[in-house]
């Protein structure tokens, strides 16, 4: 009942005209801001002291991200109008050479993102420009929610790997076959990811994309799409990034995942309005660690789990 309702809801919002389509996302977005009390409380309770703001600052700021989360929910939606000859009416790409650049190595190519604008898109402004993308997909709560999800990502073309299956080894074969392989890095990594500081306070951070990027030499591609004044989208393409092997594993692979999330902090910190501030990105404390070193082969199952992708 769920997949028929919201596949008859997208192709009723493909009839819209974009613009109207924004329209509807500020209207939705204002009203999910008055309704939804406690991830609103939490959103602006996490925004105040990572940006150093006050509780009014934080208020207006979380609304506009709540706007701009309900334009990324109708846009998944809309997402089956997107094609190669359209593509540039939503979507102006800032150095594709980049990623060409990157998978021309013939090792693959690790993005590193965020759940920063419409990330799903994301995968469209590569896939409709001829590269080949993949993700691990986490499975949503509603087994109908997530068919529609993944019904929506294969009209642009996206290879998903869905949790529970043979998802890292899938993944790992992509970026032999020279593919794209997204990681959303900016979540809770539980007790087996690195305890870093992010946004001004220690969190358990993805080691994924760290841990690919060693496995298999593949470049660390940083991409980020966000969405412009007009509510049209801006894809940022970042320098390949590659991993420096000192033989110290551990002590790579968490210098790694610093300077990928000093990055993701940039680009919060640049785009306030355009994360997901109500997500538990802090839930596991400190004192929750995995200490135990040398712990490479775990770290990779792991990191993988703690992280949905593009």
């Amino acid at each position: 009942m769920l997949y028929n309702t919201l596949m008859m809801m997208s192709r009723l919002i493909r009839l819209l005209p974009y613009d109207v389509l924004l329209m509807l996302g500020r209207a939705f977005g204002n009203l999910y801001y008055l309704l939804v009390k406690k991830q609103r409380e939490r959103a602006v309770a996490q925004m105040m002291p990572a940006l150093n703001i006050t509780e009014d600052e934080a208020r207006r700021t979380v609304r506009a991200s709540f706007v701009n989360l309900a334009r990324n929910m109708l846009d998944i939606l809309y997402m089956p109008n997107l094609n190669e000859q359209n593509l540039s009416r939503y979507i102006r790409i800032d150095h594709l050479e980049r990623m060409q650049a990157a998978l021309a190595e013939g090792h693959g190519v690790v993005v590193l993102t965020g759940h920063i604008g419409t990330w799903e898109w994301l995968s469209a402004a590569f896939t409709l420009n001829g590269l080949p993308v993949t993700a691990i997909a986490k499975l949503q709560p509603n087994a109908e929610y997530s068919r529609v999800l993944d019904d929506l990502r294969a009209t642009i073309r996206v290879e998903i790997f869905n949790r529970g299956t043979n998802e890292l080894r899938a993944a790992g074969r992509a970026l032999k076959e020279g593919k794209i392989l997204g990681f959303l890095a900016d979540q809770d990594a539980g007790p087996g990811g690195a305890f870093i500081k992010f946004l001004g306070k220690t969190a358990s951070t993805p080691l994924g994309p760290a841990v690919f990027s060693r496995r298999f030499n593949a470049p660390v591609v940083p991409a980020f799409i966000i969405r412009q004044e007009d509510g049209r989208h801006l894809v940022k393409i970042g320098e390949p990034m590659h991993f420096e092997d000192t033989g110290d594993t551990d002590a790579d692979l968490l210098h790694f995942t610093e300077r990928m999330t000093k990055i993701l902090e940039d680009v919060i910190r640049e785009n306030p309005t355009q994360w997901l501030w109500f997500q538990k990105r802090w839930n596991t404390p400190p004192e929750r660690q995995n200490k135990n070193k040398h712990h490479t082969v775990k770290v990779r199952k792991k990191s993988s789990e703690a992280e949905a992708t593009t």
